[in-house]
């Protein structure tokens, strides 16, 4: 897929607009939030300590779908990926902010995750992407969106890395729409964060964190059809919340717990839980997520051989950093 520069604004102004739309967006959403009591109470299922308002990744979302619509009536860009994109975006979004109001089942949820990975799988069909890069659209939108979920349980953690893995994979594609809709992305991300950061006076809520997810997902596909070689590096600066849901994840399904219920045995909560702050795990797994940025851009041009022995590698040094990582004193 080949995609065209400029979106007819400067660049300066397209990310100053997105972080302002999500600013404005995310101070409405807390007002509505605590007006309507939709409130997540602490409970031994949650690392946070007093009653948050949530849903406030609503703006974050309202801000991407105006710049994608921006970029698919303002630019020659393929219309079908970004309306495709667009519409995946709003499903997870609404199911999501349905469940934050009135909490669903999770099936139901990813019954409509499904629908709108498979939106964006036949859209990358239609433009010629292949079958191969359709089937694997599908399968990152499916993953991303239910990782970003899974690890949303922090202040700051979910919209910071989406925030990182969206300007690097900006940086990797270099120009074009793809990079744009990517600082978008960053750009609401970091209009929400001082809302979320150094403490939360608003959660994601489930409408933003699955929206994240999408959206990574849609980008990386986006900068992935440039090429097959693309594909193995742009899960590097992933492999911090891809390593954590997943391992976390194998681990409760061979103790045998309902692995779909809420808990607080990520990574990323045991470190919380030793330090008392949330705001030095958060920034630990961003030095992670920078590492991983920068490797990524590094090895763009390396062969196939060097990149898979580079991403084992990595991933391998992250799985034991996982193990370290849950270690706490009251153990994994």
């Amino acid at each position: 897929m080949r995609w065209s520069d400029g979106a007819g604004v400067s660049l300066p102004a397209w990310i100053v607009l997105h972080f302002i739309l999500a600013s404005a967006g995310t101070w409405i959403a807390r007002r509505y939030a605590l007006h309507r009591r939709l409130l997540d109470e602490p409970g031994e299922r949650r690392s946070h300590l007093v009653a948050t308002p949530r849903g406030g990744g609503i703006a974050i979302v309202i801000a991407l779908l105006f710049g994608i619509v921006w970029l698919a009536f303002g630019t020659a860009a393929p219309r079908p990926f970004l309306c495709a994109a667009a519409i995946g975006l709003a499903l997870v979004a609404g199911i999501g902010w349905i469940d934050d109001h009135r909490p669903l089942s999770p099936w139901s949820r990813l019954a409509v995750h499904a629908i709108a990975a498979m939106v964006l799988a036949l859209a990358v069909w239609a433009q010629g992407g292949g079958v191969v890069l359709a089937l694997a659209a599908f399968g990152i939108a499916l993953v991303l969106v239910n990782v970003w979920n899974f690890m949303d349980g922090i202040d700051g953690l979910a919209a910071s890395q989406a925030a990182l893995v969206a300007a690097g994979y900006a940086i990797y594609a270099g120009a074009g729409v793809i990079a744009w809709l990517a600082l978008g992305l960053a750009a609401a991300c970091a209009g929400f964060l001082p809302f979320n950061l150094p403490r939360a006076r608003i959660f994601l809520g489930d409408v933003g964190s699955g929206a994240l997810g999408f959206s990574l997902a849609a980008v990386l596909v986006g900068v992935a059809g440039q090429g097959p070689r693309a594909w193995p590096v742009l899960m590097l600066p992933l492999s911090a919340f891809l390593i954590d849901a997943t391992l976390t994840l194998a681990a409760r399904m061979l103790r045998g717990e309902r692995w779909w219920q809420p808990h607080v045995q990520h990574a990323y909560q045991h470190w919380a839980r030793r330090t008392g702050r949330h705001a030095v795990v958060t920034m630990g797994y961003a030095g992670w997520t920078l590492a991983a940025i920068a490797i990524m851009l590094l090895m763009r041009n390396s062969s196939i051989e060097v990149v898979t022995a580079s991403i084992f590698g990595w991933y391998l040094l992250g799985s034991t950093v996982w193990v370290r990582l849950r270690q706490d004193h009251e153990g994994s």
